[in-house]
């Protein structure tokens, strides 16, 4: 009987001695990190889109971030500049495949030489179009408007302000 109570005595203070096992920790950071990147959408052997980025993280969601901004530009069948979207940092939602961009966003129509600029701008590529509800300014040639929330085309070729501020001047023919 003595013998097992040294037993039990030993095998306590060895149990003791042991680190306790830790849960694992599931990691959630980027899987791959690309700096650098320039990449080219492209359809019927012609580019659509140019995306630059000077830093790219990629999730196991297929989301990806780019913390250091996004420029991509996009073109016309006919391979013209129609126009361009940067901002300060980016984010891609692939489950919805939608885009978020935040941080002095802007936007160029280059053929109708307007600018959007806003704080932030959803993109969903799917349906090119681009909106927000965040304050809005859009640069033209002869006016600027200004207003929050926006519903438009991706190349700002079309656009509702849902409320505009200011005097919108009518440019029409009387």
């Amino acid at each position: 009987m003595r013998y097992l109570s040294i037993v039990f005595v030993a095998v306590s203070l060895i149990a003791c001695d042991q680190p306790e096992a830790k849960e694992p920790v599931e990691y959630k950071g980027p899987l791959r990190e690309v700096e650098n990147m320039e990449m080219f959408y492209t359809e019927n052997d012609h580019v659509k889109v140019k995306m630059q980025a000077a830093l790219v993280y990629e999730f196991l969601s297929g989301d990806r971030e780019f913390p250091k901004g996004v420029y991509l530009e996009f073109y016309t069948e006919e391979g013209a500049l129609e126009s361009t979207l940067k901002a300060n940092n980016a984010y891609f939602f692939k489950e919805q495949n939608l885009w978020r961009g935040r941080g002095k966003v802007e936007v160029k129509n280059i053929a109708k030489k307007e600018q959007l600029n806003t704080e932030e701008l959803f993109w969903k590529q799917t349906d090119q179009k681009i909106y927000t509800e965040q304050f809005v300014t859009i640069k033209m040639q002869d006016d600027v408007i200004y207003g929050t929330g926006l519903d438009a085309k991706q190349d700002l070729s079309d656009y509702v302000i849902t409320h505009p501020y200011g005097d919108v001047g009518y440019q029409g023919e009387e």
